[in-house]
Formats: structure tokens, C-alpha cells, sequence
């Protein structure tokens, strides 16, 4: 009897491995299946591009270009193309203060933590978290480049902007 529950104890312990490892791949898949789709997103939008700059190369008529590209809801003109392609994706890759900080100084203005996350995640940038708002502040605290300067709004640091500036 005693042989008996030590096996069925061995048998729960690997299925409860195996279900850890089951929920382990399924969080490694979803990661997997975000990046594809951020991946396709990019493939799409740089051929869009890419069709854009060859047509023009081509020195195609201009109501041709124009009619490909609204069927396709491509923008007209070779610089509203580019911010099609990359405006989406801007802080994609980038971490919450790296972003943070490129949104700060392009923006001029401190920022709440709110507008902040909005700003991020249009701008590609995934936040995990269950209380986003949060994490935003607490990275922003912890870096020296900002500065609270009321309940969760933030700017740059002066020396930070003047260093910038200089370079």
C-alpha cells in the first residue's frame, strides 16, 4: 500500500512539472506570437514604402502613384510615407525611461505618468503590468534624468536637457 501512494505522489509531482511547463511555453508563445505580429506590421508598412519610393523612381504619372496609393491608403508625398512607416513603432524596443526620455524632449513640457503610458504604448512600447501608471512612475523615480515635479508628472532633468543640446 505505502509502494502504491509513493508512486501516485511521483505521478503528482510530474504532472504538476509538466503543467508548469505547459503554462511556462504558453506565456513564451504569446511573447512569440507579439513579436510576429509587430514583425508583419513592420514587413507590411516597409513594403508599403518601399512601393511608394520605386513608383516615384520610376517616374510614373502622378495619378498613378495617387490611385495605387489610396486604394492602399498609403499617404501622398515621399515624408508623409516615412511617418506612416515609422510613426506607429517610435519607441518600439525601447525601455519605459529610454521612451520616457525621448517623449520628454521631443514634447518640451513635463508630462503626467497618464499621458505618458498613453503616448508609450501608441508608440509601441508594452507594459505588462496591472497597474501601468505605477510602473511608469517608479522607473521614473528611480532615474536620475527626471524630475517629479507634482504627483506623478515628470520632466527632464535641466543638466540632462543642456547636455542634449550641446552635443
Amino acid at each position: 500500500m505505502e509502494e502504491l501512494a509513493d508512486i501516485l505522489s511521483g505521478l503528482e509531482q510530474r504532472i504538476n512539472v509538466y503543467k508548469n511547463k505547459l503554462i511556462e511555453l504558453q506565456k513564451r508563445r504569446d511573447r512569440l506570437d507579439d513579436e510576429i505580429k509587430t514583425a508583419k506590421k513592420y514587413l507590411e508598412l516597409a513594403e508599403t514604402l518601399y512601393r511608394v519610393e520605386k513608383n516615384k523612381a520610376r517616374s510614373a504619372t502622378p495619378q498613378q502613384v495617387q490611385s495605387e496609393d489610396q486604394e492602399k491608403g498609403v499617404p501622398k508625398g515621399s515624408e508623409e510615407a516615412k511617418d506612416f512607416l515609422f510613426s506607429p513603432f517610435k519607441f518600439t524596443g525601447l525601455s519605459i525611461p529610454e521612451a520616457t526620455y525621448v517623449l520628454l524632449k521631443e514634447e518640451g513640457k513635463p508630462l503626467h505618468a497618464k499621458e505618458i503610458y498613453q503616448r508609450l504604448m501608441e508608440g509601441g512600447v508594452k507594459i505588462r503590468s496591472k497597474t501601468p501608471v505605477t510602473s511608469i512612475s517608479i522607473s521614473l523615480n528611480r532615474d536620475k534624468r527626471f524630475l517629479r515635479i507634482a504627483p506623478n508628472t515628470y520632466r527632464l532633468v535641466d543638466a540632462e536637457v543642456q547636455r542634449e543640446e550641446r552635443r
